[in-house]
């Protein structure tokens, strides 16, 4: 019994720890500085194709940043519920999971594959959380 009494005491205690980490951008900042450049450039890869180690780099540090930017946005605070939200950020991370692996790869045409998946994770969520987005007809 002593020992259940302690782990409760243990659990509750880690419940109420201040979270190691501290949102600092704005979840507007978040989308126009990170998320939106970050996808741009893996919808858009045709207009500049990756040519040399560096060019498949940068397209690598996109994928890998748009990926993690999923996690930023189920963050504490960030996410607006567990449900839709939580799947669409989800999306993103494997989508840009996905991406920075095709980068390594350095497979164009299957980065090019993606844009659907990337498409369909953005504008399902702006569709639910953004007000103001256009409907689709």
């Amino acid at each position: 019994m002593r020992t259940l009494i302690l782990l409760f005491v243990a659990a509750a205690a880690v419940a109420q720890a201040p979270a190691p980490y501290k949102a600092v951008g704005t979840m507007s900042q978040l989308m126009i500085d990170i998320i939106y450049p970050t996808s741009d450039a893996l919808f858009y890869i045709e207009r500049s194709p990756p040519k040399t180690e560096a060019d498949w780099g940068v397209i690598k540090q996109n994928a890998l940043m748009l990926a993690e930017a999923g996690n930023l946005l189920m963050m504490p605070g960030r996410a607006w519920d567990q449900d839709g939200f939580v799947k669409d950020a989800k999306l993103l991370v494997e989508v840009g999971a996905a991406a920075y692996k095709l980068a390594a790869a350095k497979n164009m045409q299957g980065i090019l594959d993606l844009n659907d998946q990337l498409y369909v994770a953005c504008v399902t969520c702006h569709q639910d959380y953004r007000p103001n987005y256009p409907r689709r007809r």
